[in-house]
């Protein structure tokens, strides 16, 4: 196969051992599940043309409470699809009547993508180790396909951003940041995520956030009626 635009639904292989992300599985063929570039090297995969986020199962997201019906919370995930959490993949047992005691709308949650039907239906779930209701902190959308760039290569980036930010940074696969720590750090964090977003394509760009990270806390210490200290850190 060469490298081709696909849009949902498309055919792309009769082998569904070769299912690769942005794929999906039925009858025992291999269905493009996004709008993006196919190709089957390695895998047959396609890599998304727009921003939009496209689930795959066990990804760890952060979605939105936008509704709260009998049985389940209805999640905007930043995907042209609702997340589905019923009430049962709740960390605790609870009642259906019960549910806007626990979730109601407006709560971010960090859940996992349990399952995704052929009908594009998101079926997600708190019983991971890594879900949670977020109740502090800061929230910061990203593009989806920027969030390998935030992680970095063997976790470079998102280690360094912890590290020099003195934050606890959690990268949602749907482009959904939780950032906590004080104030003034969490500023910082936005601010570096903002400029990994907008530079995402260039090179060398973790040392580059590590020193602009540097130079503002050394900034914070000089006088502000000194610009040739300024200027001092900035060369």
């Amino acid at each position: 196969m060469n490298k081709k635009i696909v849009v949902p639904g498309d055919f792309l292989s009769d082998d569904v051992k070769q299912a690769g992300n942005g794929t999906y599985v039925q009858d025992g063929k291999v269905y493009a599940k996004l709008y993006g570039v196919a190709s089957d090297k390695g895998k047959v995969r396609v890599v998304p043309l727009s921003g939009l986020y496209a689930p795959t199962s066990g990804d760890v997201i952060i979605g939105t409470v936008k509704s709260v019906t009998f049985s389940n919370w209805i999640l905007d995930i930043k995907s042209p699809y609702e997340g589905w959490l019923n009430h049962s993949e709740y960390p605790r047992r609870i009642d259906s009547s019960d549910m806007s005691k626990y979730l109601t709308v407006g709560d971010s949650v960090m859940v996992m993508v349990k399952e995704l039907t052929p009908s594009m239906k998101v079926d997600l779930t708190m019983r991971s180790n890594r879900a949670s209701k977020i109740s502090n902190g800061r929230l910061v959308d990203i593009s989806p396909v920027k969030v390998p760039r935030v992680i970095g290569r063997g976790g470079s980036m998102i280690s360094m951003l912890k590290k020099e930010t003195n934050c606890n940074i959690v990268v949602g696969q749907n482009g959904v940041v939780w950032v906590t720590g004080k104030d003034k750090d969490m500023a910082r964090a936005v601010d570096a995520l903002n400029v990994i977003e907008n530079e995402a394509h260039k090179q060398g760009l973790t040392e580059r956030i590590s020193k602009l990270l540097k130079i503002e806390v050394k900034r914070k210490k000089a006088e502000p009626e000194s610009p040739e200290i300024l200027n001092e850190l900035l060369d």
